[in-house]
């Protein structure tokens, strides 16, 4: 099988298969409607079918696939609104109380990486580069929960981890999300755990505004 960034050698072909469709599905190359094809795939990654209709039906319970009977067929799932909305309602109160863990757990070596991951992004844009800043402003929210140091809280989340980084490419304020991140990471870093959690509030809602002005209006 043909590695794809992301994706791990060691980990189990249904797994790298999922990895790799489900990083086309976040970056764009598959869009809401395209078609699955079981035996396309397997020839693509030169693998069985088996180990391909695995990782579609573990996209199929991450909410990024959808069977749709009447066509036979597996299909990339589009989000209508009040789906989105779910989403956000969910984001906004993980995220927020992940940044108040965070910044309660406050610890120099822990909040590095966010620190890491924020001038990545600011670098990424600087280079106009829009697909490396998506990753590292993906990453961050990932390594925001994990500095939490809440694991079922990391459990939670990672179930929406596509979906989320499939919104993250919507950004169309990509200077305000930076700078968003980077207030974050300085809170989290002095252990200001009332000023995380309001900027991890604000940064959620205004999320939330920037997508649905992309793609329902």
């Amino acid at each position: 099988m043909t590695e794809e960034p992301g994706a791990s050698s060691r980990a189990p072909l249904r797994d790298r298969i999922r990895e790799a469709l489900q990083a086309r599905i976040s970056e764009g190359s598959l869009r809401p409607g395209d078609r699955l094809f079981e035996q396309d795939l397997a020839a693509e990654f030169g693998v069985s079918r088996v180990p391909v209709r695995e990782a579609i039906r573990m996209l199929q319970s991450e909410g990024l696939v959808e069977v749709r009977s009447r066509r036979r067929g597996v299909f990339v799932r589009s989000l209508d609104r009040r789906q989105l909305e779910e989403l956000f309602d969910v984001r906004e109160a993980l995220e927020v109380l992940a940044a108040r863990l965070a910044a309660g757990n406050a610890r120099a070596d822990a909040a590095d990486r966010l620190g890491e991951l924020s001038r990545e992004a600011r670098s990424a844009l600087r280079d106009q580069d829009l697909e490396a800043m998506s990753r590292a402003n993906a990453a961050f929210h990932e390594e925001l929960v994990a500095v939490s140091g809440n694991e079922l809280l990391g459990s939670m989340l990672e179930p929406l981890h596509g979906r989320l980084a499939w919104m993250f490419r919507l950004n169309l304020e990509p200077d305000r999300v930076c700078t968003e991140h980077e207030d974050l990471h300085a809170a989290i870093s002095a252990g200001d755990a009332e000023r995380a959690t309001e900027l991890a509030r604000e940064h959620v809602r205004s999320s939330r505004t920037m997508v649905f002005n992309r793609i329902l209006y």
